[in-house]
This record gives structure tokens, C-alpha cells and sequence, in this order.
């Protein structure tokens, strides 16, 4: 007869009930690992969904996501003339924040040229943008409907398409626009800041002997210029190699370049490092958290047998099989824990407000850290078990 089935099973209700608990415990340690898993999807979903080789971005950045880049929109141009560059489009990136159905909903917008580069990757319900103005096509995840209306600065776009896995490295819903909506939403001022400006500029212009013969309207058009970009995306031939032209890039046009590769490795590593250490220190916590709960349970299941246990050794049972008994309740434990875990995560993951992503990896490491804190909790309890002095039996009392 196996001993520790048959103690768990003379308490299996308060056993179930502890089990139910740890894998409560377990399901928070799946969850960060999920999170943590999420925010490297997500912050690289938005830098693989064009489906590009190259960046070209402001000189002496690693833009546009991780800091502020300004590239000409007509640099592509430039670019396209290189050796082994297929493609190249301008392409906008702006983070706004709107309310929408009393609801603060915050839009990674990006603006492309129709039928260049940087546009929605799949339409997952409606259709993609066919007009050069005022349409968009947000990912599912923002929530919205087909025909719902935003009113954005001076401009109003129209929902016609819904995609689907496309978000900024903090989680925010990607907006597709036309590069022209993009633009002006980013790069043009208000009336009121426009008249602003051009009444600094002419008191500018009579103090500055040099601007001399140079209208305040002239001058404040050239700084109203919207022909401005955050990036050019670039394809490559199958044949080229991404390094060489990057360098030739750099070396033609002056600005910086960066693989796809290297603008993965930058989000991963750096904008999502302090998030990632954050939750490192919360598995962490949790994890010990779980072997201080084992251990006190399976020190308390110990104290609850010690006749029964005392009543082994006297009728000759070796240590061993009182370690078994012990670590095997323990185990049993772990695991049904681990069971319950992974039920729960599975059944609400996709509730959580941002994107969980559980990894078969994840959960065997998980797994095998439980393995081991079952084993290492149950030090204790084994301990306390082998103190037990056989006349306890006899005294009939703990």
C-alpha cells in the first residue's frame, strides 16, 4: 500500500482545497512569464509587420520607436538608386490618444504611401485603404467598429478595415493611415499656432538685419513643411546582403541604417529591459512565496501524522520509507498545482489587457522550478519526521 496516496486520500478535500491555492499562486508565475513573453511580441510585431530588410533613420538615432527620428519623405529616392535596394517608402510613426465611447483609447498611428511599404500586413475584416485621404484601418484589439469616425486635429478618417496583431512595443492598438493623414497630423500646426508663429516671425524679421526682404508668410511656410517622414523602409533584392547596403546607404545619404535584426534586438533589449527586469523580480518573489507555502504545509501535514509516523518506526519501517512519504505528498502537491495552474491560465489568458503569449518553454521551466521547490520544501517536513521519537506511539499523544 502506498502510503502517501492513502494520507492524501484520508484528507483529500483540504488536500484539493491547498492544491487549488498553489496553482492560484502558479497561475500569477505563468501569467508574468506570459506578459513578459507578450511585450517581446508585441514590440515586434510593429518592426516585422512591413516585412522589411532595412531603417533608414535620423543620423545618430536608433529610431523611430525607441527616440525621435526626421527623415525628408523624398529621401527614397535617393535610396532606391543603390545597389540592390528593391523597394523604399517613407513611413510615419505617431502615438495618439483619443476618447472614443468615454473611453481613453490610445492609437499607434502609421502613415505609408498606397502601395508602398508599411501598410497592414492582412485585412482581417473590412477592406484596405483606397483613398490617398481620410480613411484608416485599426487593429482588432482597439476594439472599434467598421465606419466608426475619428476626429483627429483638423481631419476626420473613417474606419474601413480591421487587422489583426499589430501593436506598439507598449501594447497600443496599430492605426494604418495614408502617409498625406499622417503627416498632417503629425508634422502641421493649428490656425492658432500657425498665426502665433508668423507674428513672432515678423517681429523676428525687424529685428534681424539679415532676413531682410524675406516675408513672415514665406518664412513660416518653409517651417510649416509636412514633407517629412520617421523612417524609409527598405526591400532588398533576394540577392543582396543586408549589411553591405546598409553601409552604402549610410555612406550615400548620411543617415543612419539599421537591420531588421538589429531594430528587433534594440527593442527587446533596451526598451522593454527595465519591464523585463521588473518582472524577473516578481516571478522571483512569487516562487519563494510558493516554497515557503509548501514547506509550511507539508511541515504542517507532518506535525498531523506524527503518531502515525512514530507508529512506523516502531513496528521496524526505515527511515527511507518515511522520507518517501513525505516527499512524495510533496510532489503530489507540486503537481497538482501545476495542474490547476495551467488550467486557469489557460481558461482566462485571453482576458488580460495586454497580450499574453504562453510558451511550451516557459511552462516546462516552470514546471521543473516546482519539481524543485517541492523537493527542497520538503526538507523540513523529512527533518522533522526523522526526529519523531517512536514512544510517541506508545504516549498517545503528538
Amino acid at each position: 500500500m502506498n502510503l502517501a496516496l492513502h494520507d492524501v486520500e484520508y484528507r483529500l478535500g483540504r488536500f484539493i482545497l491547498t492544491a487549488v491555492g498553489l496553482g492560484l499562486l502558479l497561475t500569477t508565475v505563468m501569467a508574468m512569464n506570459g506578459i513578459y513573453a507578450g511585450m517581446v511580441e508585441d514590440a515586434l510585431s510593429i518592426v516585422r509587420a512591413p516585412n522589411v530588410d532595412l531603417w533608414v533613420v535620423q543620423k545618430d538615432t536608433n529610431g523611430p520607436f525607441a527616440e525621435s527620428s526626421r527623415v525628408p519623405e523624398d529621401l527614397y529616392r535617393n535610396i532606391l538608386a543603390v545597389s540592390g535596394v528593391s523597394e523604399a517608402s517613407p513611413v510615419a510613426y505617431q502615438l495618439l490618444q483619443l476618447e472614443h465611447e468615454e473611453k481613453i483609447l490610445r492609437l499607434q498611428v502609421i502613415g505609408y504611401r498606397l502601395g508602398g511599404l508599411g501598410g497592414p500586413p492582412a485585412i482581417a475584416a473590412g477592406r484596405p485603404i483606397l483613398k490617398s485621404r481620410y480613411e484608416m484601418v485599426v487593429d482588432r484589439k482597439a476594439g472599434v467598429l467598421l465606419g466608426t469616425q475619428f476626429k483627429f486635429g483638423r481631419i476626420t478618417l473613417e474606419v474601413v478595415g480591421l487587422t489583426e496583431g499589430v501593436v506598439s512595443n507598449s501594447g497600443d492598438s496599430a492605426a494604418f493611415v495614408t502617409l498625406e493623414d499622417a503627416q498632417e497630423l503629425q508634422f502641421l500646426k493649428s490656425n492658432e499656432a500657425i498665426r502665433n508663429d508668423r507674428a513672432r516671425l515678423q517681429s523676428d524679421l525687424s529685428e534681424n538685419p539679415q532676413l531682410a526682404g524675406v516675408s513672415a508668410e514665406n518664412l513660416s511656410s518653409l517651417l510649416q513643411s509636412s514633407h517629412i517622414a520617421n523612417v524609409i523602409l527598405v526591400r532588398l533584392e533576394s540577392w543582396a546582403n543586408a549589411e553591405e547596403v546598409a553601409q552604402n546607404i549610410a555612406r550615400w545619404t548620411h543617415y543612419n541604417v539599421l537591420t531588421t535584426q538589429q531594430q528587433e534586438d534594440f527593442l527587446a533589449k533596451n526598451v522593454i529591459e527595465r519591464a523585463r527586469q521588473q518582472i524577473l523580480l516578481f516571478r522571483i518573489i512569487l516562487l519563494i512565496v510558493a516554497a515557503v507555502i509548501i514547506a509550511l504545509i507539508i511541515y504542517t501535514m507532518t506535525l498531523e501524522k506524527t503518531r502515525d509516523i512514530a507508529t512506523l518506526k516502531i513496528i521496524g519501517a526505515p527511515n527511507s520509507k518515511i522520507v518517501g512519504l513525505i516527499l512524495q505528498q510533496s510532489l503530489i502537491l507540486g503537481f497538482l498545482g501545476f495542474v490547476f495552474g495551467t488550467i486557469i491560465i489557460s481558461l482566462t489568458y485571453e482576458y488580460f489587457p495586454r497580450r499574453l503569449v504562453l510558451l511550451v518553454s516557459d511552462q516546462i521551466m516552470v514546471f521543473g522550478i516546482v519539481i524543485g521547490i517541492c523537493i527542497t520544501a520538503s526538507g523540513i517536513g523529512i527533518q522533522k519526521a526523522l526526529s519523531i521519537d517512536a514512544t510517541t506511539a506508545m504516549a498517545g499523544g503528538a
